[in-house]
Formats: structure tokens, C-alpha cells, sequence
């Protein structure tokens, strides 16, 4: 595979002026949004009222937990019945891509706690206030892509249904060998409505595919990526594209990354808005529940999930 790719475009979003009170500049950047998600389905988000600082210090104490002994981080494993917890998504590989630390944020009646670390001293606090920042800045965002489609700005949010849910994904890539072997088996495009991903400030990894080429994701160190997930590719009946992406490992750097997974409620009816079907765009998608469910089912075959309920 070619380690030479090209950037993808910029697409950097500013949220302060998508919520602007001058209809110019708020004009201006929600053309520039749509423009972005319907040519590459993700974004670099600044100004969303996070410091560069405490982006870093969420970036270091993650990197602390994953440097802890594994004796210390096998205290808060996974189970074979709940994936909240530390381990890995490879664990028959030689040589595993990543370890992870999965935790349920929203609803916070199924968070499991005892699976969200005290070592480091400061973790617990650091990341409960890094999410409840995201979920605001996520529910501006969803207005904002309800706006540029000259929807009522809850209707992706009304969408979502009433337990709607927040998981995060925190990735440790430790140096990797196999870059191939690492591209192939981490393509994907994600079953959320929406995720919002802090990279590593240093180490570059991400690719994303546009019209069937890859592009290179450039380090916006103070920026959060937005990524389209399929759940809003299906509510906006295909206007906005899922993205799939991959990661290309480095053989000599471990990396840190950050995914906020945002979805609809499990049992929530997910289809095109109705608004957004008409005689000249039919619907494309079938109404599904649990589309997670369905999306594991499938990937695990090799097939790419949303093409299952397209019409």
C-alpha cells in the first residue's frame, strides 16, 4: 500500500461562528459544513470551548492509565458479559493493533463504575468532564447539521429518541510493525449517529476514503474530529456520507486516541427523516432498530453494515 497518500482537505469548522449571532458568518460556515460532510463525511471542529491545555491533560492522563502495570490495568477488564473495561479488540493477533478502555458514559444508569479507573489519581474526574463537555458541544453540532439542511434544528436530536447513548473508546497503539496488515483489518466506517475523536498531538494515523482513494488526516492538535457515522447517513436519507476510515500503525511510536461514540437509543426506530424524503429522493434506507446489533453481525463477515438496509 502507498505510505506516500495525499491530505484530505482542511475541513476545519468553526462552532463559535456556526452558532454566531451574525447571520453572515453563521451563513458562511454552515455552507462550508454541508459542503464538508456531504464530500467527506467529517470535520475538524475548533473553537468548541475546550482549552488546548486541557485537551492535553486528557491526553496524558490516558496515556498514564495505559503505562500502568498490567496487573493494575487488569482490574478493570472487560468480561465476556460486559464490554466496559480494559483490553483488546485483537486478542489472537501476535501482535495486537490496540488496547482499549471502553466505558458506557450515557445512559448514566448503565455506566459501569467499577470498570472506570482510580489509578490515575485524577482519571475519574478528568474524563467525566472532558464527555459532559462533548455532549454539548455534540448537541450543537446536531442542531447545526439540522440547520444546514433547512431542518428544525432538534430534528436529528428528537431522532435520537430518549435514552440515547455516549460510549468511549479510549485507544492505545502501541508500535506496530505491519502497517498493511494494520489498514486492512481496522477499515470501518461507525455504527453511531456521530463520533467525536480527540487524535494523538504528535504521531498521525488516521485515513479516510473519498470516491474510492485514501487521504491522510492531518494533526490539528486543539481541533476535535467530527465523523459521520452510519446512523445519520440513514437519517438524512444519504445526504451526508459515513465515512470509513482506517488507522496506519507506526512501527516505531505508540499512539493515543479518543473516540466519543453518540448514538440513538438501542430500540429507537432509525430511518430517513421524512422531511428529507420527496418524489425526487425516494427513501434509500429501511427503518431498523438496534442497527448495532446488526452492524457487529456483518462486520464480522467482511461486509459493510449499512449496505444491508439500503433499499
Amino acid at each position: 500500500m502507498n505510505d506516500d497518500l495525499p491530505y484530505m482537505d482542511s475541513n476545519v469548522i468553526d462552532l463559535s461562528l456556526l452558532s454566531s449571532s451574525s447571520m453572515v458568518d453563521s451563513a458562511e460556515e454552515m455552507r462550508k459544513l454541508k459542503s464538508a460532510l456531504v464530500s467527506w463525511g467529517c470535520i475538524q471542529l475548533v473553537n468548541h470551548g475546550m482549552s488546548i491545555e486541557f485537551l492535553d491533560e486528557i491526553r496524558k492522563i490516558s496515556k498514564e492509565f495505559f503505562e500502568l502495570p498490567l496487573e493494575e490495568k487488569e482490574k478493570y477488564s472487560k468480561t465476556s458479559t460486559n464490554p466496559d473495561g480494559y483490553g483488546t479488540d485483537y486478542p489472537n493477533n501476535t501482535y495486537p493493533i490496540s488496547y482499549r478502555l471502553f466505558l458506557k458514559i450515557y445512559p448514566e444508569n448503565q455506566r459501569s463504575l467499577e470498570r472506570w479507573p482510580e489509578n490515575p489519581q485524577r482519571f475519574r474526574e478528568v474524563l467525566n468532564e472532558y464527555t459532559m463537555k462533548v455532549q454539548k458541544i455534540h448537541d450543537l453540532f446536531a442542531q447545526a447539521m439540522a440547520k444546514s439542511l433547512d431542518l428544525e434544528e432538534n430534528t436529528f436530536l428528537n431522532g435520537y429518541g430518549v435514552h440515547s447513548e455516549m460510549i468511549l473508546r479510549i485507544n492505545y497503539y502501541p508500535p506496530f510493525p505491519l502497517v498493511d496488515r494494520a489498514r486492512v483489518m481496522s477499515r470501518h466506517s461507525d455504527a453511531s449517529a456521530l463520533t467525536f475523536l480527540l487524535k494523538d498531538r504528535k504521531v498521525e494515523a488516521l485515513e479516510v476514503l473519498q470516491d474510492d482513494k485514501w487521504f491522510k488526516v492531518p494533526i490539528i492538535p486543539h481541533a476535535i474530529m467530527v465523523i459521520i457515522g452510519d446512523q445519520i447517513e440513514m437519517m438524512s436519507n444519504g445526504i451526508y456520507k459515513s465515512v470509513e476510515h482506517r488507522i496506519r500503525s507506526n512501527p516505531e511510536k505508540a499512539r493515543i486516541s479518543l473516540a466519543l461514540f453518540c448514538s440513538p437509543d438501542l430500540e429507537k426506530e432509525v430511518g430517513p427523516i421524512k422531511e428529507l424524503v420527496t418524489n425526487d429522493r425516494p427513501p434509500l434506507y429501511r427503518n431498523v432498530t438496534r442497527y448495532k446489533d446488526s452492524f457487529e453481525k456483518y462486520y464480522i463477515q467482511g461486509l459493510r453494515p449499512i449496505s444491508v438496509v439500503k433499499i
